[in-house]
Formats: structure tokens, C-alpha cells, sequence
């Protein structure tokens, strides 16, 4: 199906690895000009270069540390200067850590909080002016936000509350014809997992599976095609909401 998004301009937070890379280069293959950041210097993010090259369009991959607020304010204005506009924007980047909350360093949390909501609200805000109507802005969330884990409560925090912005912008900018929605996503088996000990990849992954209504893990470009839907005049009237990426994941 031809998603009509040829020539659209997208801006994609963290999309050297992934769930990111995955949504970048499907991006690019339906024909949307690509703008994306990484944050540190990898094989992964020249490889994307490459292949963004062969995926033909305009594409830039820059490199940022969204953390601080100039990076994220200086990301959307390079972007800015590139494309003039943006019909889409995807807030991808993120961080997570285990850390037994009693022992949870303030600066833990901070560099948690700062990475996974901060980051996402100033890259939303700066963008506004570049966004018309039409437009679909993407946060990339947790299914683990409504059910919680041990280890990660700075983490969860941070995906739920990603869900009240989304909501509460909706109503805020709905009359401009804006959306935001939040994708929630489930286990995904990306680099991280795969780069993990045989048997303890095979272990989480095993009980993972267990835990999911489709028996298996998912996968970026499974995630890529919810966004390539929310960017799509397909889901004109969707916005507000949380969409499960999560093959039934309990």
C-alpha cells in the first residue's frame, strides 16, 4: 500500500540503533526526507549513513546528546535550516538503567528524567514552529509504564509521563491540526538483546515469550510500521493516544 508520504520531512531522535534505525530507514524507504542523531560516535551510526545513501532522498545523521537542552534545541534548528519544515517528528532517544530505587542517585534519576522526558518535551517545543497541519509527533513509550518493574521506577516515570504530554498537548494544539500520539512499546528485540551471552539472551528472550500473546519477541520494523501509520493521513483522526506495540505482552 502506498502510504502517500513521499517527499514528507521527518525529524527521528536516536536512530543509529534499533528501534530508531529501524523507523529511520523505513522512513526513507516509503520516501520521506530523513533528519536523525545519535550520540555517540559507532559503527552503527556510519552504517546508517550508508544506507541512507543507497535509499536515495534528502537525509542528514548528526551527532547529539539530547541530555542537554542546547543539543536538543541546536538538533531542531540545524533541522530547520535543512528541511524549513516538518510533517513528522519521532522522539525515539531514550536511556534506561536497573537501580535498586533506595540506592537511586539523584543524578541517576536526573540524567533519566533529563534524557527520556526533558529531551523529548524541548525537541516537541522547539519543533512547533517547523509543524503545520497534518502533522503527527510520535513518542516512543513502554508497556512497562502501566505495570511497572523493579529496578526501573526512574525509567517508568519517565514513559508515563510521556503519556500525559502527549495527551495534554493534543488538546493544546488539536485546533492547528497537530497530532501527538505515544507508541507503547512491548519487548523488542534489538542490538542490545542480541549482544548478550547465548544463554542469557536465550533465557530472557524464552521468558519474554511467555509473557506475550504472539509467543514471540518483536521487532524495529514491526515498531516502524505503527509510526509509518501515525504519519500517514490514514490516522487523520487519531490523536491522544497510546498505541500497544506490544504483541500482547501481559
Amino acid at each position: 500500500m502506498d502510504l502517500d508520504l513521499k517527499g514528507r520531512k521527518a525529524l527521528v531522535t536516536g536512530g543509529s540503533r534499533g528501534v530508531g534505525r529501524g523507523v529511520v530507514l523505513a522512513l526513507a524507504r516509503a520516501g520521506v526526507d530523513v533528519f536523525t542523531c545519535y550520540h555517540e560516535d559507532s559503527e552503527a551510526a556510519a552504517s546508517l549513513e550508508r544506507e541512507l545513501k543507497d535509499a536515495g532522498g534528502t537525509h542528514r545523521v548528526v551527532k547529539r546528546d539530547l541530555a542537554r537542552p542546547a543539543d536538543a534545541a541546536s538538533l531542531v534548528a540545524e533541522c530547520a535550516d535543512t528541511f524549513g519544515k516538518l510533517d513528522l517528528v519521532v522522539n525515539n532517544a531514550g536511556a534506561i538503567s536497573h537501580v535498586p530505587y533506595a540506592e537511586l542517585p539523584v543524578e541517576e534519576w536526573q540524567r533519566i528524567v533529563d534524557t527520556n522526558l526533558t529531551a523529548p518535551a524541548l525537541v516537541i517545543r522547539h519543533a512547533l514552529p517547523l509543524l503545520g497541519e497534518g502533522a503527527s509527533v510520535i513518542s516512543i513509550g513502554s508497556k512497562s509504564s502501566e505495570v511497572g518493574i523493579p529496578l526501573r521506577a526512574h525509567y517508568t516515570a519517565t514513559k508515563a509521563a510521556l503519556r500525559g504530554l502527549s495527551r495534554s498537548l493534543a488538546k493544546e494544539f488539536g485546533g492547528r491540526g497537530i497530532r501527538f500520539n505515544v507508541l507503547a512499546l512491548g519487548v523488542i528485540e534489538t542490538e542490545e538483546l542480541r549482544a548478550r551471552p547465548a544463554e542469557q539472551r536465550e533465557k530472557l528472550a524464552a521468558m519474554y515469550r511467555a509473557k506475550t500473546a504472539l509467543g514471540r519477541l518483536g521487532t524495529p520494523e514491526e515498531v516502524a510500521g505503527a509510526v509509518l501509520w501515525l504519519a500517514s493521513d490514514l490516522s487523520r483522526y487519531v490523536t491522544g493516544a497510546t498505541i500497544h506495540v506490544d504483541g500482547g505482552i501481559s
